[in-house]
């Protein structure tokens, strides 16, 4: 039993040991970052390359070693020949957008469109690979004006769907002077929803007062704790118009061709409906569009990375875990969303 003791204080000082070097590792990171500028880097892929290297992969598996070279002269002679026409030919900048409920990854979409708009030109294009259900109000209007950036700077812009563009997604997408999608993509839910759980009620059931004190009659129309009044509901209903009116009109500006009374019921469709709804312009994959375009133009795919701390990358996994969570119990409280 002594032995056992002593070990349980043996483990006991080492676990003690061990968390206060974590905790001074932690408030060293902490010192050396604090006022240092957060930053990160601008990856930029060539996809044609990638595209080549995935045929001749497949193509040194199926030729043999004879067929395979007199391959390789022939396009060897072939890309010789083709050289010039390809550096004067068109560029593509393909960027990715998967969007969340508060569309976290506008921050590098405007350090990835901020970076191309000082090189681009009206004879390059962008494509923009979107997938998104919508969110919050303010952040997809944040992210649809970057999109804008692109279509003020007069650069053609083709927005692809494969999965889904709904709401916010679709405010986004309705940017593009092209939508493609998918064929089972969800395209659509051009409407405003917004939810609030009450409790006040059973608050009362248990003799609990809750006081709330604002300046201006409709700072707070609607609450979670408070007795909700009629006149608060009304006024909550007509600022869910307001903003829908807005919606509608943001996505009949670019895309006028809509009738927009039919198609801003907050329904979805899919691919092939949406398509004769005249949501989207074609049906056709990203993989198809950007294989097509890789025949006649150099395509680059943009990332911006950001540079994480010591902090968030030793907590990232937790940090995703939380943040998932967070996101669906906002998204169950009075948020404005567009999904």
């Amino acid at each position: 039993m002594e032995f056992f003791a002593d070990y349980l204080g043996f483990l006991a000082k080492t676990a003690t040991l061990v968390v206060a070097i974590l905790i001074v590792l932690a408030a060293v990171a902490s010192a050396r970052s604090k006022g240092r500028r957060k930053g990160g880097q601008l990856q930029v892929h060539k996809l044609n390359d990638a595209y080549r290297q995935l045929r001749e992969r497949l193509e040194s598996s199926l030729l043999d070693k004879d067929a395979l070279k007199r391959l390789r002269k022939q396009q060897a002679k072939a890309q010789k020949a083709s050289k010039k026409r390809k550096d004067n030919s068109e560029r593509v900048f393909v960027l990715d957008f998967d969007g969340d409920i508060k569309a976290s990854a506008t921050e590098s979409l405007r350090r990835e469109i901020t970076a191309l708009l000082t090189v681009a030109t009206p004879r390059d294009e962008v494509v923009l690979r979107l997938e998104s259900g919508g969110g919050l109000v303010h952040s997809y209007g944040l992210a649809s004006s970057q999109l804008a950036r692109i279509r003020q700077a007069g650069i053609p812009l083709t927005v692809c769907v494969d999965k889904v563009a709904a709401s916010g997604g679709y405010m986004m997408a309705c940017i593009g002077e092209k939508i493609l999608s998918a064929p089972f993509a969800v395209i659509g839910s051009i409407g405003v929803v917004a939810q609030l759980p009450n409790v006040h009620r059973l608050l009362r059931k248990h003799d609990i007062d809750v006081e709330m004190h604002t300046a201006g009659e409709y700072k707070r129309t609607l609450t979670v704790l408070g007795e909700n009044t009629e006149k608060g509901r009304e006024k909550f209903q007509e600022d869910l118009e307001i903003t829908h009116r807005l919606f509608k009109n943001f996505v009949v500006h670019y895309r006028p061709q809509l009738l927009i009374e039919a198609v801003a019921t907050g329904e979805v469709w899919l691919g092939v409906s949406a398509l004769d709804m005249k949501l989207v312009d074609e049906i056709k994959t990203s993989d198809e569009y950007l294989a097509e375009r890789a025949k006649v133009a150099e395509l680059f795919s943009l990332h911006f990375e950001e540079r994480k701390s010591l902090q968030e990358r030793v907590g990232l996994a937790a940090a995703a875990a939380a943040e998932q969570g967070a996101s669906r119990a906002w998204a169950a409280l009075s948020q404005w969303r567009m999904w």
